[in-house]
């Protein structure tokens, strides 16, 4: 076995702050329409404002940081083995195959999959979060511009997209299960280091 550095440390410090903000922007969301009792109300309302602008912070650095190092080149999806990784997915896995991804390198860290579902993410719920967030945010007075229908809308899109982070955040934590061990891709996030097979093509390299 060898090992490379898959992750720098500012990935690794994105992966996991915007992670556990995500939890908080959940739990104190959640606690708000009154489904949870964690914090209380008021602190929920305090520490979800709060997060929320924190993230939209370290969205707006990380976008700044991927165009900057071409980091972006790695969410931009791939037919590439397409059908080879979801039929891994779909069955592949629970016979213990291999995975048609596993030597990752620092030119191809996400298999098609994960690239289709992280662009869908960076692209499209975590813009219409953040929207619709502000416009909840700025509008939710009375008085305010925007009329009752149209906001219920927006609070629906919002809580929804909310469900859809819980249902990925969910299977993500599944995932990091899957690797040769159960701690191997954790473990990558953690300390930034992939292992990879030394096969004949690789000592070649």
């Amino acid at each position: 076995m060898k090992q490379h550095i898959l992750y720098s440390k500012f990935e690794r410090f994105w992966h996991w702050t915007q992670m556990a903000l995500i939890v908080l922007l959940l739990l104190t969301g959640f606690e708000i329409h009154g489904n949870i009792t964690v914090f209380g109300f008021e602190e929920s309302v305090r520490l979800h404002n709060s997060a929320a602008w924190s993230f939209i912070g370290l969205t707006a650095i990380t976008i700044f940081w991927m165009l900057t190092v071409g980091q972006w080149k790695h969410f931009i999806p791939s037919k590439n083995n397409y059908k080879k990784q979801f039929r891994y997915y779909a069955y592949g896995i629970f016979r213990n195959e291999p995975s048609p991804h596993a030597n990752k390198t620092n030119g191809n860290k996400f298999n098609p999959i994960q690239r289709l579902v992280y662009a869908s993410l960076l692209v499209i719920a975590f813009p219409a979060q953040i929207i619709t967030g502000l416009l909840y945010f700025y509008f939710r007075y009375p008085g305010n511009p925007v009329d009752s229908s149209t906001f219920e809308i927006i609070a629906s899109i919002h809580t929804l997209l909310a469900f859809l982070l819980v249902s990925f955040l969910l299977l993500h934590i599944y995932m990091t299960t899957t690797g040769k061990k159960i701690n191997t891709y954790v473990k990558e996030m953690v300390t930034g280091l992939h292992e990879i097979e030394e096969t004949q093509e690789n000592i070649k390299a």
